[in-house]
């Protein structure tokens, strides 16, 4: 599950910064911010697993 938000992590952070420099697609600005969000719930989701 971990690799899996580390992934989800990075491609968004890439699309994010895509995004951010190529005008004509923004909405990959977009799909970086929820794929950051997914990955941020995903990492926190485990976090909170293990301390139960």
């Amino acid at each position: 599950m971990t690799g899996l938000a580390v992934i989800l992590l990075i491609v968004g952070i890439v699309l994010l910064l895509l995004g951010l420099f190529v005008e004509a697609v923004k909405f990959l600005l977009w799909v970086g911010v929820f794929i950051i969000v997914i990955a941020i719930i995903a990492g926190l989701m485990r976090f909170i697993r293990r301390q139960t």
